[in-house]
């Protein structure tokens, strides 16, 4: 049963979704606000709780399973995706969400990472970014900041850091979103969306690490700062930030350039409109990654950046053993295991 656009009659409550376990996340965590979020969303979808299961890996995040009163697995490290997809594969009727870290999938699960995206499971992937090495102590991650101190780059590392939005666009997912954990109202709506897509859908969360990389984020969540240096996207509206909404992003051919649009009297409309169906400027806007410090950076952008209708592995494998079973009938493993070249010795 695959979530629809209409909201259909919730079965249980989000307290419904809160298990026996004690949560061993460290006080102030950023994922206790992203497990409150999901709680609440995951009622909304009209799934009875025995058709949803959470998988994860290895790290903070990956503890998640154990707080989701819904089947779950915490899995190997890296490795969530591939039983995701091994899951979703024989049971295409489920709801398979997968919690990973910046370390967790970035690092060791890269690999399964984008080839989950390419071939577009339908699956939905949260990804808790923290830029650190929680669980193991606060070591730097393949999202660090370069020249980030820590305990295993005492001298800054040298590292160039991923950009996980623009990662999943270059494996063409087919749903690629960010938020924050920090504005719950937004992390809600990301959820949902991320939910109805049929498809991979993969939402980036900045989830801060109170202990190891505490206010990682907080230029793009503090009141005094997030106007100016998080740019909030929406479907067919123009990309507009500042303090009072003031400044907006123009395309100069494929060139984004910052317009102080309430100066130069240019119309809103004038400004770059977000089609979140544009594969090409969804690309580029996912590139707006520039460290907040430096002079005439563009905006961190969070929503949906990119979203496309593509058919599901799972759907494309069941037709495909559906149409072979009708023009060959069933198999013969044996025969399959021995294979079509054989020799004769002499």
């Amino acid at each position: 049963m695959e979530a629809t656009a209409t909201t259909p009659t919730p079965l249980y409550t989000s307290k419904d979704l809160v298990t026996d376990q004690d949560i061993r996340w460290c006080p102030g965590c950023g994922d206790y606000s992203i497990l409150k979020q999901v709680q609440t969303v995951i009622p909304e979808l009209g799934l009875p709780r025995e058709q949803i299961v959470f998988i994860s890996g290895i790290g903070c995040s990956s503890r998640f399973p154990y707080y989701m009163e819904t089947y779950g697995m915490h899995s190997i490290h890296g490795r969530a995706t591939a039983i995701a997809s091994g899951l979703k594969a024989a049971r295409k009727d489920l709801s398979v969400w997968i919690v990973t870290g910046d370390g967790d999938s970035m690092s060791i699960g890269g690999n399964h990472f984008i080839h989950l995206l390419r071939r577009n499971f339908n699956v939905n992937v949260l990804l808790f970014n923290n830029q650190i090495y929680g669980l193991t102590k606060g070591q730097y991650s393949p999202t660090s900041e370069s020249g980030k101190v820590t305990k295993s780059t005492p001298f800054g590392s040298i590292d160039h850091p991923f950009n996980p939005a623009a990662l999943a666009m270059g494996a063409d997912g087919t749903f690629v979103a960010r938020s924050m954990d920090r504005d719950p109202v937004h992390l809600k709506e990301m959820l949902r969306q991320a939910a109805m897509h049929k498809g991979t859908s993969f939402l980036e969360i900045y989830q801060n690490c109170n202990v190891f990389n505490d206010g990682a984020f907080e230029v793009f969540t503090e009141k005094a700062s997030k106007k100016q240096e998080a740019l909030f996207v929406e479907h067919g509206k123009p990309l507009v930030f500042g303090q009072n909404g003031e400044l907006g992003i123009k395309l100069d051919g494929f060139k984004p350039v910052i317009v102080n649009h309430a100066e130069k009297g240019i119309s809103t409309n004038d400004l770059w409109i977000h089609d979140m169906f544009d594969r090409v400027k969804s690309g580029i806007l996912a590139r707006f990654f520039d460290n907040p410090a430096n002079e005439g950076h563009f905006p961190r952008p969070f929503g949906v950046f990119y979203k496309e209708e593509r058919s599901c592995y799972e759907d494309d494998l069941i037709q495909q053993v559906e149409a072979v079973i009708s023009l060959k009938g069933k198999g013969d493993l044996n025969k399959l295991l021995r294979g079509n070249e054989v020799w004769e010795i002499q």
